[in-house]
């Protein structure tokens, strides 16, 4: 199977583009990184791919007056790398129309809660403090507004009672880890099919467990 060639958007740590990483070095996952691009200088993200030997750009969003420019800058860089899918990864900044025009339907994002509630920013604490009984995150195609962009798949996961915002979050990152390398390899075998809002998933299992609960039913 051909290899998709990606290219990650990254303002932070890491931890996703790590995991991958990791997943395409282990041969789970069909796709090579051609170029991470960060809009911050000195973040984790760049060391973990010149640990793999992956290029990687700074391109500091404080040298723009424009955020159009920004992107112009960011579009030329991936598709001198030739760049089938561009991958979000804790990119922190929000793309103009100049470049989802020039990758439609190739930007996707992940989102740790399940969208469309809580959308934005600091959400695990949102939704800790509104007191749900399940969260999760979302990986999901990218449009022009916040976080509103097609469903690709989605993973639950439950808040219990003891728990902290910090300790919802790490459960939550888990999960992202799985599911955003499992959307990307949905794309590299041609599988994603857009229709408006819904995503199509070809040849798509069917859930084994459909209902959870929690807390857990007793009589009912």
């Amino acid at each position: 199977m051909k290899k998709i060639n990606l290219g990650v958007l990254v303002s932070g740590s890491g931890s996703n583009l790590q995991a991958i990483i990791d997943n395409i070095e282990s041969g789970k996952l069909d796709a090579i990184i051609r170029v991470v691009i960060s809009n911050v200088s000195g973040v984790r993200a760049l060391e973990r791919a010149k640990n793999h030997n992956i290029p990687a750009v700074v391109i500091d969003h404080e040298n723009f007056s424009i955020r159009e420019k920004f992107d112009r800058e960011a579009v030329a860089i991936l598709k001198s790398h030739s760049v089938d899918l561009v991958i979000m990864a804790g990119f922190m900044k929000i793309l103009t129309p100049v470049f989802l025009r020039a990758f439609p339907g190739k930007i996707i994002n992940i989102h740790p809660a399940l969208l469309p509630s809580f959308q934005g920013l600091h959400v695990q604490q949102k939704a800790f403090d509104y007191g749900v009984k399940f969260s999760g995150c979302t990986v999901h195609f990218a449009d022009e507004g916040v976080d509103t962009g097609p469903i690709i798949i989605q993973a639950v996961v439950p808040v219990y009672g003891d728990d902290t915002a910090g300790i919802l979050q790490q459960r939550i990152l888990k999960e992202e880890h799985r599911i955003y390398s499992q959307a990307i390899q949905f794309y590299a075998e041609g599988r994603l099919e857009i229709d408006g809002r819904k995503v199509h998933i070809k040849d798509s299992g069917i859930m084994e467990t459909p209902r959870m609960y929690n807390p857990p039913l007793e009589k009912f």
